[in-house]
């Protein structure tokens, strides 16, 4: 009658390994709300900027399934420089070295409109 009160090793990590998988699920939702949020109340602004790097990220899943991050640094008038992340067409009609405009808001990108 007691081993019904009493549960076993098996059980106990299972129970953690799911509370940790259930926790870390929640805290990137409650992070990803916030960035959201802080960018919303944060001002739209254009900056005069040039494109120094560009990078990739490339995650690959268990099914061989695969998806890309691409990120864009940008260095503003004062020096201070900013990596924001880019859809692909964006990403790829940036080339390092471009001068222009600058569009975002707190860490989205808007948009880049290149000096001719």
């Amino acid at each position: 009658m007691m081993e019904y009160f009493f549960m076993g090793g098996f059980e106990i990590m299972f129970l953690m390994v799911f509370v940790l998988i259930f926790g870390m699920i929640l805290v990137v939702i409650v992070r990803g709300i916030g960035e959201w949020g802080k960018n919303n109340r944060s001002p739209r602004l254009d900056v005069s900027a040039t494109v120094v790097s560009k990078r990739t990220h490339i995650m690959r899943n268990q099914n061989h399934t695969s998806s890309s991050s691409y990120y864009v640094t940008f260095q503003v008038e004062s020096g201070d420089r900013m990596e924001l992340r880019l859809g692909g067409r964006e990403y790829g009609l940036l080339a390092e070295g471009d001068k222009g405009k600058l569009h975002f808001q707190g860490t989205r990108y808007l948009g880049f409109d290149r000096n001719w």
